[in-house]
């Protein structure tokens, strides 16, 4: 991230609301800055020159005024920066959030869902030393600096010159260790995501490595992990104080310069103490801001390594095109035939199968079946949304737009379920702005669930509830989010593949009652029972599509 990447100023509205105020605190306190070093100036020469107390009164009372003025703009700065930090992070986490889903689960397939968890959580409070510390001394550098040293040009261009020959070291400092810095803070946001992802796949199969005695060989790669971390954290430590020293020592040397130079000429008598003195209050404000950005650089680069990938994420949704066809309103269209004119998924590396042309009609219990590899849950994805595709789908003659991932009028359940802590009951009816209790009760008897309690809890994943229970609460609430939507399709991907024969038969009864209700049900599956039930098979081939 470069020191004001532009895709903060286009993804997060509120960071141009901060740069503005900080563009404005900036001009006050440079402003400040001034009337300080010349008040200063006054005072002390006034004394020198035997001025009384009388005399300097009105000085010094100006003085401590603009003295209090400056800690004001300082807290205001601080104020400023925090509620900016505040909002930017909320829109920033938002958009993570709605890219996430523009991008649907064949995004989060190929990333590792931790990851993406750590970054909106421990990445974006990272911002808050980006916002609090690196970019308001980053807008007083761009504002303070150049004015301060126009100033002293103007009183003495000696110095000036002092000021513009060495004030370049301290960039040349900031971008050399800012390359150091980068690259071990990035192997840092790394190794952080390693060990998110491992900590969560552990607890994931905790039960299945005590069942088989593996547990503790968990431990000895936590702590690998863990120590990888701590030693990478250390590294990041180590460059940032001997950065700090770098440039605090480049920075004294720089107005040390000066003000031998402006010694020697006062004692030649060459310089006047007035400007003598003036110029010399402000050198080391010319340099104080860009001291800071440095400084403050490493402070903010674990949230700079994050806002990279956040705006990485972003970009990536934002390629996919915008949706142009008009919603359904699915609360007026309760049915019509799905229909898919030479629908070819590609991912970007060449189509994943052949062109598909094929309709799905009310009423009917569809089965997409055929060999695994050939197609079927990326078509599926297809139609939900999730995948690009070339061609055409349509509702009832109503094209669908390939980008629509908000389709209303269709519910889905994939292979894996996806359960949140809450009530059986909660789970089934998620979405919905109030539970239907006897539409739960119909949506389990419908999924072969009808022996599993409502008020039952369940815990992160669908903790305390077996794979085949866990599959039918998912299937359950699609159920449910069909007959209550009323949506015009349900799909399913091999709903019955943790299932015995016993419980699949009764599933497919109720798959085939909710077909009766004039929805149509898509289900994807290998198996012969699912296949024999159906009312229309699809076989999908690497060639072609084949209705039976």
């Amino acid at each position: 991230m470069r020191p004001l990447d532009p895709r903060l100023l286009r993804y997060a509205v509120s960071a141009r609301w901060f740069l503005a105020g900080g563009a404005a605190l900036g001009l006050a306190t440079t402003a400040c800055i001034l009337a300080f070093a010349w008040l200063i100036t006054e005072c002390v020469t006034g004394a020198i020159e035997g001025r009384g107390l009388t005399e300097l009164s009105p000085y010094i009372g100006i003085l401590a005024a603009v003295a209090l003025l400056r800690a004001g703009l300082v807290y205001a700065q601080d104020l400023i920066a925090a509620r900016g930090a505040a909002k930017v992070k909320s829109e920033l986490r938002l958009g993570v959030l709605d890219a996430v889903r523009r991008l649907g689960p064949s995004f989060l397939a190929e990333r590792n869902s931790a990851r993406v968890a750590t970054l909106l959580g421990r990445g974006m409070d990272a911002l808050d030393d980006y916002f609090s510390k690196y970019l308001p001394q980053l807008i007083l550098t761009v504002i303070v600096t150049p004015i301060v040293v126009f100033v002293v040009l103007l009183s003495d261009w000696v110095s000036a010159v002092f000021i513009l020959v060495t004030l370049p070291l301290i960039p040349v400092f900031m971008v050399l260790i800012g390359w150091a810095t980068q690259a071990v803070q990035r192997k840092q946001w790394s190794v952080l995501g390693d060990l998110s992802s491992g900590f969560v796949d552990t607890l994931g199969g905790l039960a299945t490595l005590k069942i088989f005695g593996r547990e503790f060989r968990q431990v000895k790669r936590m702590r690998s992990i863990t120590t990888a971390y701590r030693v990478q954290t250390m590294r990041v430590l180590r460059i940032s104080f001997l950065s700090s020293f770098a440039l605090e020592l480049a920075a004294s040397l720089s107005v040390a310069l000066v003000a031998v130079s402006i010694g020697l000429r006062l004692v030649d008598g060459s310089l006047g103490l007035s400007v003598g003195l003036f110029v010399l209050l402000l050198a080391p404000e010319a340099f104080l801001p860009l001291r800071q950005v440095g400084a403050n650089f490493h402070a903010s680069a674990e949230g700079v390594a994050a806002a990279d990938d956040a705006f990485a994420l972003l970009d990536d949704a934002r390629k996919i095109p915008a949706d142009a066809t008009p919603a359904l309103d699915h609360g007026a269209l309760v049915s019509g035939v799905l229909s898919l004119r030479d629908v070819t998924v590609d991912y970007g590396e060449g189509a994943v199968a052949a062109p598909v042309s094929v309709d799905f009609t009310p009423g009917v219990l569809t089965v997409l079946a055929g060999p695994s590899g050939v197609g079927k849950s990326s078509l599926l994805a297809a139609i939900l949304g999730f995948a690009p595709y070339s061609g055409s789908v349509s509702l009832g003659g109503h094209p669908i737009s390939s980008s629509a991932t908000e389709r209303g009028w269709l519910a889905w359940a994939g292979q894996r379920p996806s359960l949140s802590m809450g009530t059986i009951a909660d789970n089934v009816a998620l979405g919905s702005d109030k539970v239907d209790l006897g539409l739960v009760g119909r949506a389990l008897q419908l999924a072969a669930a009808p022996e599993l309690d409502p008020d039952l809890p369940v815990g992160v994943g669908g903790a305390g509830l077996s794979g085949g229970q866990a599959q039918r609460v998912a299937l359950a609430r699609a159920i449910y989010r069909a007959l209550d939507r009323r949506c015009a399709v349900l799909l399913l991907d091999e709903p019955s593949s943790a299932l015995d024969h016993a419980t699949e038969a009764r599933l497919l009864d109720g798959l085939a009652a909710v077909a009766r209700t004039g929805i149509a049900v898509v289900v994807v599956s290998h198996r012969q029972a699912v296949i024999e039930r159906a009312d229309s098979v699809v076989r999908i081939s690497p060639r072609s599509a084949v209705t039976v």
